[in-house]
């Protein structure tokens, strides 16, 4: 088989260990052909490729970002977009299956294109972990390690010189990095898109901790919403897509703070630092295993289904299973971790 890869939504570290194992495993297991489609959907459409060989992919396990390159190109409304174009693109082209690596809005294009003849497979990927239908995407753990390392050093710099440290991390609707980077440093508090918490609360936490002479630690999911106000922070206009750009919650919340307790007040904002660099060992190895059973998925002709973390197992999942909603911090997660906030 003649077989096109393509990287489509948000850059993640893993996503080249995806490509890597996909195309040796397809090529020594099935004497495949490999093709990379730039830019996600519009190199589709557009025919817009390059062959993939075993030289091209020789030590990608460990480079982060996405040798294809990406983008948010609507597989519809992109001019020349929708399954007939791209069905004609991959018979002029001689290629025989699509494997899409992406996002909630990558893998729901893909499901509505498999639904309309296009033989197509994904493969999950999301640093913000909020993809349901598996237990872990690649790229989280990576965001997890880069964000505590930042917040290792937060502490540091806070406790020479008493000040409370506010970390604001990537999390537009589902808290996991903050609430895993926040209880891997030992954050005082956690806020997060799923809970509402007042700004009273945040400074008894913060006050609390102050008053043992430690500097505290907040961080904050760039998606929170504090109690009382209506909306996610987006004070910096809106993407491509429309979607509001939200980041700021983090300098908000370091205002509030230092204006009700007095206590000096510093905010970092770690913004695309978590999603750039190498992929961790798990990530690399998760991402691997991701790729081969793509692969195995493209020959069962499995069109519409994605590989899935359950467990320890990687196994075949409908993509309808992982577009019914986002996955979410439950509260019981919440409240395991407010256990050690403030006190």
């Amino acid at each position: 088989m003649r077989i096109g890869l393509l990287t489509s939504g948000g850059d993640c570290p893993g996503l080249n260990a995806v490509i890597r194992s996909a195309v040796l495993h397809g090529i020594k297991s099935y004497g495949d052909e490999f093709v990379g489609f730039k830019d996600g959907w519009r190199g589709l459409i557009e025919a817009d490729y390059l062959e993939l060989s075993r030289h091209d992919v020789r030590g990608l396990s460990r480079v982060g970002g996405t040798i294809l390159g990406t983008s948010r190109t609507h597989p519809y409304n992109h001019p020349g977009g929708g399954p007939e174009n791209m069905i004609r693109q991959l018979e002029r082209h001689g290629v025989d299956a699509v494997i899409a690596l992406g996002g909630e809005g990558t893998l729901a294009g893909a499901k509505r294109l498999a639904d309309e003849g296009l033989p197509v497979v994904g493969v999950p990927k999301t640093i913000d972990n909020d993809l349901d239908a598996t237990d872990y995407t690649f790229g989280f753990d990576t965001a997890i390690s880069i964000a505590t390392d930042a917040m290792d050093r937060l502490r540091t710099t806070g406790e020479s010189h008493h000040r409370c440290m506010v970390a604001e991390v990537m999390g537009r609707h589902a808290g996991w990095i903050a609430l895993h980077s926040g209880m891997a440093a030992g954050a005082h508090a956690i806020l997060i898109p799923e809970k509402r918490v007042t700004m009273d609360r945040v400074c008894e936490w913060v006050e609390q901790v102050h008053s043992r002479g430690r500097s505290p630690l907040v961080v904050v999911a760039e998606g929170f919403i504090p109690e009382g106000a209506e909306e996610a922070l987006a004070g910096k206009g809106t993407e491509s897509s429309g979607r509001p750009r939200l980041g700021g919650i983090g300098e908000w919340v370091a205002a509030r703070v230092e204006e009700h307790t007095g206590i000096e007040t510093r905010n970092t904002t770690l913004g695309h630092i978590q999603r750039g660099g190498n992929p961790t060992g798990f990530d690399r190895v998760l991402a691997t295993r991701f790729g081969i059973k793509a692969l195995d998925l493209v020959h069962e002709e499995a069109w519409g289904f994605m590989a899935s973390l359950s467990g320890t197992e990687i196994v075949k999942v409908d993509l309808t299973a992982a577009l019914t909603g986002l996955k979410t911090v439950p509260m019981q997660r919440y409240e395991e971790a407010q256990v050690l906030f403030g006190r």
